[in-house]
């Protein structure tokens, strides 16, 4: 969509928001204590979340000196520094439950004033409509960047107040679905993992007070190499021209696919158009391992994922991922043990390499292991596989709320789909409270540029 077409007056964007890029915090006071500060970095900025794990921190006793740089509930961030990448603008904002933050240099706070609703602002902000305007004048061979005044100059629709908020409330509701089900996927996989480390790190299973003791181990488990277990399938080689973002003839499974501490990624998703084998491919359910990180990083070596299901096409694995075959044990039991036992931090260590870290797969079927008796497997699996389900279910759930509320969007924003008859309910999180204050106070200090230094 572009602005040309819509039906509402548009303006530059700086006349109805505050667009202030972050301080240059000194890289060498970054800490990694997590009761210090998250800093709000480009490289944390992804497509419309922020990775709060991985943010580095500035001293506590130190955030009130910065109150300029203040991000507050409702606050859009976008990185300045490649701000496109190949899975999208690099944006995001400030939900009610992120932790307090500080912004840094080359990342852009947008905050709306006067006439421009914050919650209208984000959602024009997300949408291709100020993605198409960004991406021809993104400047830099090196750095790809663009400029405060680039951002500014972005001409957005704006049609009266009322007519935002409206506009706000059909695409908040969805967003406020999203997160909603994002938590309960979140508190699924908690109980899972409860449940794992209650029985099987800290022993206290289902009769565990009247299980004898056989050199230390209870009786019916087994200590055995992991490969009387387990197998293990490779993945596919490829060429850089066989994936893409972009549809292809089988969904692709690379490193991306993982989150940092293990788990599946579904922005890494990638797409593949070449050759496999029937035992390069996964379905729903399968357990695969990151055996290929880079060595500065280590963040994915050894993690686990569990493949969600992929509707319409064939899953295939890449080489650096392997998928991992039970043979005497479930799939759900697998992961859980993956996940939870520490194995993938074990087993890293054995990666080598001088500027890609490898794991030869071999060495993860020559680990001895301890399992429990395929009675308390299967006891666990009654329990632990249908909290894998229902995380699946809402998983599909948030791709279908993601793309009604994606087909919404630029017919709200252009003035195709009219709100003026609509009496609209407005969402909780639209309603106006103390985070809304703290905003508009913010953006007084910020425009009046004071700002304490140490």
């Amino acid at each position: 969509m572009r602005y040309e077409i819509s039906r509402y007056e548009v303006e530059k964007l700086d006349a109805y928001a505050s667009i202030l890029p972050g301080f240059a915090f000194k890289s060498e006071r970054f800490t990694d204590n997590l009761a210090d500060i998250p800093l709000v970095k480009g490289e944390n900025v992804h497509q419309g979340y922020i990775d709060w794990l991985e943010a580095k921190r500035w001293p506590l006793h130190e955030y009130d000196a910065f109150s300029r740089y203040h991000l507050v509930s409702g606050d859009i961030v976008l990185a300045m520094d490649r701000p496109w990448v190949t899975a999208g603008l690099k944006w995001s904002y400030i939900k009610p439950h992120d932790p307090k933050s500080l912004l840094v240099q080359r990342v852009a706070r947008i905050r709306a004033k006067g006439k421009l609703d914050q919650h209208y602002l984000r959602h024009v902000i997300s949408s291709n409509y100020f993605a198409n305007y960004l991406q021809p004048i993104v400047t830099g061979v090196t750095v790809p960047h663009i400029s405060g005044k680039q951002i500014g100059d972005f001409r957005i629709p704006i049609p009266d107040l009322g007519t935002q908020r409206k506009i706000a409330a059909i695409l908040t509701a969805y967003d406020d679905l999203i997160e909603t089900n994002k938590r309960r996927i979140i508190l699924l996989e908690k109980m899972a993992e409860e449940i794992y480390r209650e029985w099987f790190v800290r022993m206290r299973f289902p009769g565990y007070q009247s299980t004898k003791l056989v050199k230390g181990v209870p009786e019916g488990w087994h200590f055995d190499l992991s490969s009387k277990f387990f197998g293990h399938a490779k993945g596919k080689s490829y060429s850089a021209h066989e994936i893409s973002d972009e549809e292809g003839t089988c969904f692709f499974i690379t490193l991306k696919s993982f989150n940092r501490r293990g788990g599946y990624r579904k922005e890494g998703l990638k797409y593949y158009s070449g050759y496999h084998r029937n035992e390069q491919c996964v379905e729903a359910g399968d357990v695969v391992m990151a055996v290929t990180d880079m060595t500065q990083d280590r963040a994915v070596i050894g993690e686990v994922a569990r493949i969600p299901y992929l509707p319409g096409k064939m899953t295939v694995i890449s080489l650096d991922v392997i998928k991992l075959i039970p043979k005497t044990i479930s799939k759900t039991f697998l992961y859980a043990y993956m996940r939870h036992s520490g194995f993938s931090s074990f087993i890293k260590e054995f990666a080598n390499g001088a500027n890609v870290l490898h794991l030869k797969p071999d060495l993860v079927g020559k680990q001895r292991l301890l399992f429990p008796s395929e009675h308390l497997q299967q006891r666990f699996s009654d329990l632990a596989g249908p909290l894998y389900q229902e995380s699946d279910n809402l998983e599909e759930a948030i791709t279908l709320l993601n793309k009604t509320r994606d087909l919404l969007l630029p017919r709200l924003i252009s003035g195709k789909l009219s709100v003026a008859n609509l009496d609209i309910q407005f969402p909780p999180s639209m309603c106006k409270g103390d985070e809304e204050a703290e905003r508009k106070a913010l953006n007084s200090t910020s425009e009046s540029g004071q700002v304490h230094r140490l």
